[in-house]
């Protein structure tokens, strides 16, 4: 996980488990529960989850790994704190995106809106504006682990996001929490996000998305 990219390209009412055909109707099984992890991301103002990550490396039989806490306030605010010896530098203030890759002597500032997050799809689920059901659609539903989770097989609608192929997301059936995020890309990539400990609305240091520049290291519009 050496690029924003990598990073970028991987949120009560429905107690019943869902089967694998969808039921029929204005709105079915899946496209409610998606509608309901909108609803419910959208209302908070601030979420923290601890983090992990994989992404594949094609043809080569290696899984780039990482792990930490991720962090999102509104608006457009949001932190992820990486573990180990390769800690990375990726912050969003509400104004810009800042990433640092491990070791390297450049911070890389790009603006953030809210039209940029069409392509950024894991930010775009926990941390959009609730409408998924008009920015996805749901090819499948299918529950897991008893009911207890649901796997919603999620495509693209429209041109937002024209690099991704599928995304799977791993639900909470009965409290609509996001659990997982499994971005597909359209060549063959694929980046797998692992939450847990997900908290809504927790109380956040006002400075913690705050870009201080670290000693020796310059920033550059990237």
């Amino acid at each position: 996980m050496k690029t924003p990219r990598a990073l970028l390209l991987s949120c009560a009412f429905l107690l019943l488990p869902l089967a694998r055909g969808l039921a029929a109707g204005p709105e079915n099984a899946g496209e409610a529960l998606l509608r309901r992890v909108g609803e419910r991301y959208a209302a908070a103002h601030t979420l923290s989850a601890k983090l992990r990550q994989e992404i594949p490396l094609q043809n080569v039989g290696i899984v780039r790994k990482a792990s930490g806490t991720v962090y999102f306030g509104r608006p457009l605010k949001m932190r992820w704190d990486y573990e180990g010896p390769e800690a990375q530098l990726f912050l969003a203030d509400g104004r810009y995106f800042y990433f640092r890759p491990a070791g390297s002597s450049q911070v890389i500032r790009r603006g953030v809106d809210e039209k940029g997050l069409g392509g950024k799809i894991p930010l775009l689920l926990l941390f959009g504006k609730g409408e998924l059901t008009n920015l996805f659609r749901v090819d499948a539903a299918d529950a897991r682990k008893g009911g207890e989770e649901t796997v919603l097989r999620l495509s693209p609608l429209g041109d937002g996001a024209p690099e991704v192929r599928r995304i799977d997301l791993v639900v909470g059936t009965g409290d609509a929490l996001i659990r997982e995020i499994h971005v597909f890309d359209r060549l063959g990539g694929e980046n797998r996000l692992y939450l847990t400990d997900v908290t809504l609305d927790p109380s956040l240091p006002a400075d913690l998305f705050r870009f201080r520049k670290p000693a020796g290291v310059s920033v550059v519009d990237g």
